[in-house]
């Protein structure tokens, strides 16, 4: 039951991993449509790196940000976060290629192979984490700029992107518990063959009883051995 579970557990997370990667560079994040006639009609849509327009006709234009430092903070946390989610998982991948119980490798050490698996969940479990972070922080001021009637600027909605970032991060999410759970029970039902040792006494090694040797009385008094000029 721990194979299937931590292999589909790996399986799931990949995927989420490859989903993630997709979400970062898809222009859809945010979407707006400024209406007008036939030929006037453009959309607009952003990403974290560039801002495209297009019309009814399909010709688009896209800019890309210039400077770093004019972005508002939650884009540049954005950036950092997705970045940081994708190299999770790409270290998690290796991590759980090598720790489970499907693969050859190392199959003489079930106890490091279950702690490989177990670093990969971790991994795979902060990239789901990071990337949900994202998703829902970058909706999250897309969703209070929409519903701001003070705001003067561009009101945009959440785009397709983002409902592909956070099934692939909840898929990141299940795949890491799984893997980390799977790996754990496995660990905790590992018998410890650390016995204390403590020595027997063998039947040769055991002392021998000592038997009492009968005491023999003279019979002659040391008047009667020696005589009595001995005294003398």
């Amino acid at each position: 039951m721990s194979v299937a579970l931590e292999t589909a557990g790996f399986f799931l997370a990949t995927v989420g991993w490859g989903m993630l990667g997709v979400t970062l560079f898809n222009s859809y994040w945010r979407v707006s449509s400024v209406s007008g006639n036939v030929i006037t009609t453009s959309t607009l849509f952003e990403n974290l790196w560039q801002s495209c327009a297009t019309d009814s006709t399909g010709v688009y234009n896209c800019w890309e940000f210039q400077s770093l430092l004019e972005l508002p903070a939650y884009l540049q946390a954005s950036r950092a976060l997705m970045i940081t989610a994708l190299v999770f998982g790409f270290l998690g991948i290796p991590c759980g290629m090598l720790g489970l119980q499907c693969t050859k490798v190392a199959e003489d050490s079930p106890n490091l192979k279950s702690k490989m698996a177990v670093v990969a969940g971790c991994m795979f479990l902060l990239a789901g984490l990071c990337g949900m972070v994202t998703i829902s922080w970058y909706a999250f001021n897309i969703t209070r700029d929409f519903f701001n009637p003070l705001f003067a600027g561009t009101k945009y909605e959440i785009g397709p992107a983002l409902y592909l970032g956070w099934s692939a991060s909840l898929l990141v999410i299940i795949g890491g518990g799984c893997l980390f759970t799977s790996c754990r029970k496995q660990l905790a039902q590992e018998p410890n063959f650390a016995y204390s040792y403590k020595a027997t006494k063998s039947p040769m090694t055991a002392p021998a009883a000592s038997v009492p040797r009968p005491r023999v009385e003279s019979t002659t008094s040391s008047t009667g051995k020696y005589g009595r000029n001995a005294y003398v």
